[in-house]
């Protein structure tokens, strides 16, 4: 059990460590170029493992029919396969669609920073 004391104490050091807080989100602190294409590289880089991950998939379940007795067992086998194939080449687009984008914000800070330094 704990004591009056305790009590006390635990009181005040969640008091102090409320009144220590940290502003995370400082509005001087800007994203650089570098983030920008090492983002647009990760990006590009998970696109490229989506979308042979997705041509494999593609590829097995061509190669490998199901053959159920069953009309509804064939019926959700087909929708399953049909789910797998499709979110894994939604993972390709999303992914690669990120690394434009990022690659478009890479290219627009770079002008921004020629024009910071002409003026």
């Amino acid at each position: 059990m704990m004591n009056e004391e305790n009590k006390g104490f635990n009181k005040n050091a969640s008091n102090e460590s409320m009144k220590k807080t940290i502003n995370v989100t400082d509005p001087e602190v800007k994203k650089g170029p570098l983030s920008f294409i090492s983002g647009a590289l990760t990006s590009y880089m998970f696109a490229w493992i989506s979308f042979v991950l997705s041509q494999k998939l593609l590829l097995y379940f061509s190669l490998h029919k199901p053959n159920y007795s069953s009309a509804i067992a064939l019926s959700i086998a087909s929708g399953f396969k049909t789910l797998i194939i499709g979110i894994s080449f939604l993972a390709t687009f999303t992914f690669g669609f990120i690394g434009i984008g990022l690659t478009l914000v890479f290219l627009r800070s770079l002008l921004d920073v020629s024009q910071e330094v002409d003026s």
